[in-house]
């Protein structure tokens, strides 16, 4: 799990002012760790271009050709002629060692951009967004220095933006690079340090990264035990019993004990797997409830709150964003979340937080789920894109390592099943969130055939070998 900052300008400061380190030493340790990263990756034979801009972000790459010149074929093209202290300085230092410029970008193996940086907001010109579509158009390894270029500070993306590879960012993570926008144009991210211990450098944060290292399966240690141990997980059946039933397998599969499905339908028409129970009530038994897969117009607002009048642990996804009985549900202390962006759009339209597209929800993500979040202290948020967002009271993480793979109908339902059994066995709202999420992006991850043919079945075989 690695801390995420609005912004890194004061960690930056506190360096200089505690730790007694100037801007020119970050700075070189910034370049040298960009130098180090190609001199891991690339052999010194390569051709490299570093299209430096006028401010510090140019500076940082000017440094870089000063530090790979005389071991790699490397010029500077300029995009902008330095003006920052920094970068006239990085300039000087560059030419009094003979690196090389030019006037015209040329086929290389490598380019860097070091054009703007974090405090880029706005739309570029008709000149700087001519050279920005020249270099995504080059097919060279492209590397960005900090943030690509066009990135904005709020996480959003200018017309034209630089397509990297791998970024290489300063310092500490920004959450700017998680806004789902970004997710085509960072790459492969990296943080750079700057002179101290990411420990040192970074301060306290509500917002962290989740690596997939940071997944708890639910591992059964205890012997001495039987099927009832293990939680029992009602999963509510309604109109389009398929999605339920993909929920269900899935929370069977990763180890919920027990797990019926609960409708007024006759099961022997539902062709229910033989590893799940059918009833028409709640279990007696029953430790957590998943509802909203598939539930369409099965039941009325009265029948629901006949299944849900009880302080079990409780998933909430999908047809239930969408009916009146939500909001009195938001009265349980043990309850998860998992809306797509219009779904969320709907909660805080209901909710009277907000009004707002799905559009402006994309571009304010972070924003809306903290607003939700401050509104409803007792929900885990778990709000699904390219970036899962999940959010519970003042704390709030991103599992950044979902793919197009996930992009297919089902891929929910098998969600909802995963976070219903870690309830069910006993996990609280915010872990089960936090470790069902990882664990539906690491089965896509470890799912090796065509990216477009991954189905929920694909998924759910899969929970086993996590």
């Amino acid at each position: 799990m690695q801390k995420l900052f609005e912004e890194v300008a004061s960690l930056d400061a506190r360096c200089y002012k505690e730790f007694f380190l100037s801007e020119d030493i970050l700075m070189e340790h910034a370049a040298e760790g960009m130098a180090s990263y190609i001199k891991n990756n690339f052999s010194n034979n390569e051709k490299i271009i570093i299209a430096a801009g006028s401010g510090n972000n140019g500076a940082d790459g000017i440094a870089l050709a000063r530090l790979l010149h005389k071991d790699y074929d490397v010029s500077l093209f300029f995009v902008k002629e330095p003006k920052s202290q920094m970068a006239l300085l990085q300039k000087k230092r560059a030419f009094a060692v003979g690196v090389p410029t030019i006037d015209e970008l040329q086929e290389c193996d490598i380019i860097v951009d070091a054009i703007v940086g974090t405090g880029f907001d706005g739309e570029f010109n008709e000149a700087l967004t001519t050279v920005l579509q020249n270099i995504n158009a080059m097919q060279a390894f492209k590397i960005a220095c900090d943030v690509p270029s066009g990135l904005k500070k709020d996480g959003t993306c200018a017309q034209t933006t630089f397509h990297a590879d791998v970024t290489l960012t300063m310092g500490a993570l920004k959450k700017s690079l998680f806004l789902d926008e970004a997710k085509d144009y960072t790459g492969k991210i990296e943080v750079l340090n700057l002179g101290i211990s990411r420990k040192l450098y970074e301060t306290q944060t509500n917002w962290h990264l989740l690596d997939l290292d940071d997944l708890q399966l639910p591992l059964r240690t205890q012997q001495n035990s039987h099927k009832g141990s293990f939680g029992h997980l009602a999963v509510l059946c309604g109109e389009k019993p398929g999605a339920c039933i993909m929920s269900a397998l899935a929370g069977l599969r990763f180890g919920a004990g027990l797990v019926t499905l609960v409708g007024y339908e006759n099961h022997q028409m539902l062709n229910i797997p033989y590893s799940l129970m059918y009833a028409h009530a709640l279990p007696s038994n029953t430790t957590a409830i998943a509802c909203g897969m598939g539930l369409g117009v099965e039941f009325s607002d009265d029948e629901l709150k006949n299944f849900l009048e009880n302080d079990l642990a409780l998933i909430i996804d999908a047809d239930l964003f969408s009916m009146n009985i939500i909001v009195e549900l938001f009265k349980r202390k043990n309850i998860v979340l998992t809306p797509h962006p219009k779904e969320f759009v709907s909660l805080l339209k209901t909710t009277e937080l907000a009004d707002i597209s799905v559009e402006k929800l994309q571009k304010k993500r972070f924003f809306y789920v903290e607003l939700f979040c401050k509104a409803y202290p007792n929900i885990t948020l778990l709000l699904k894109g390219a970036n899962v967002i999940i959010g519970s009271d003042n704390n709030f993480f991103i599992n950044p390592h979902g793919s197009s793979k996930l992009a297919k109908g089902g891929s929910g339902d098998v969600l909802s099943g995963l976070v219903g059994s870690l309830l069910a066995q006993g996990k609280a709202p915010l872990d089960a969130a936090i470790h069902a999420s990882l664990a539906h992006t690491k089965l896509a991850q470890n799912y090796t055939s065509a990216d477009f043919s991954l189905t929920p079945e694909d998924l759910i075989q899969r929970i086993g070998n996590l």
